[in-house]
């Protein structure tokens, strides 16, 4: 079963140019239920049947996943049995009567500009690391980069006489973010000063954000950079990299930018997707209304 496994994988990563973090997760999602069903004594995958399927979702249903990840779990299971029958390598395909799950739009946290500023202003700008971690947090804010997306950045892709950087994104599609005076002459005084005090000629390559080592920063670095400074900046809510994202897009929204251009900001393929940041607190729109209706 697992050779069918990595059949699926090693097909899907040609033919859908998906991101190594979707691959993964898929991998995962049915090397779980392949567990699922061998603790039933089921080692053939024609001997897999609908109520199999069902009864390996509402398990995880039972563990508190949310529909966006339960709906991830169909999916890939509905990827890798398509494929099976396609390939011929299954006679019948259970999962043709399992239906998808709706997903849920969650309305993701979003930080205040003072909160935004207290974090901003937390590092230490005197040290290597608190000089890094400024150029950091104020491109994160700057350009709403996913977390990926922001440790994979190479010199090179810093192209700060037009005020833009160069993003590798999901599925390797590249686009190009504005990002704003201030993160420019971070990033600059960053590079000066920090990064070579940072830099390892056999580990650095040519990395932006780099640890304490020389490596790349990874993205468990940047979840601890990020607490850190949320902690210091008395900041109480749950802060992670993708509330910087959230933030940076509601921000605009709320500046009045085109939801359009916040759409290719964010790299995101459906505007569905980015619609999701229109939600504006209630206390802003009552103000704005107040500020501009002629009867206000």
């Amino acid at each position: 079963m697992l050779e069918f496994l990595n059949e699926y994988i090693s097909y899907i990563k040609l033919e859908k140019n998906l991101s190594e973090n979707t691959l993964a997760a898929y991998s995962n999602d049915i090397r779980k239920f392949i567990r699922f069903i061998d603790s039933k004594g089921i080692d053939d995958l024609n001997d897999v049947s609908t109520l199999n399927l069902s009864e390996f979702i509402e398990k995880q249903k039972k563990r508190g996943l949310d529909s966006v990840t339960t709906a991830r779990y169909i999916s890939s299971l509905k990827g890798f049995f398509n494929f099976l029958s396609s390939n011929n390598y299954i006679q019948n395909n259970p999962i043709e009567k399992i239906s998808s799950t709706k997903r849920s739009r969650k309305l993701p946290d979003v930080l205040s500009f003072n909160e935004i500023n207290a974090i901003l202003n937390s590092p230490d700008i005197t040290n290597r690391l608190g000089l890094r971690d400024k150029a950091l947090l104020e491109l994160l804010y700057s350009s709403g980069l996913r977390c990926s997306e922001i440790i994979n950045l190479k010199l090179n892709d810093l192209f700060f006489s037009d005020e833009v950087v160069r993003v590798f994104g999901k599925g390797a599609k590249q686009r190009i973010v504005p990002m704003g005076s201030s993160a420019i002459k971070w990033l600059q005084e960053y590079i000066t000063s920090s990064r070579p005090l940072l830099q390892k000629r056999t580990k650095s390559e040519s990395y932006v954000y780099l640890n304490n080592r020389g490596s790349k920063l990874s993205r468990m670095g940047l979840w601890k950079i990020l607490n850190q400074h949320t902690k210091n900046a008395g900041v109480k809510k749950d802060v992670h990299p993708h509330t910087f994202r959230h933030s940076f897009a509601t921000h605009l929204l709320e500046g009045g930018a085109d939801l359009r251009a916040v759409q290719e900001m964010l790299g995101h393929s459906d505007i569905s997707t980015t619609q999701i940041y229109t939600h504006i607190d209630r206390n802003y729109i009552k103000q704005v209304h107040r500020d501009h209706h002629p009867r206000g």
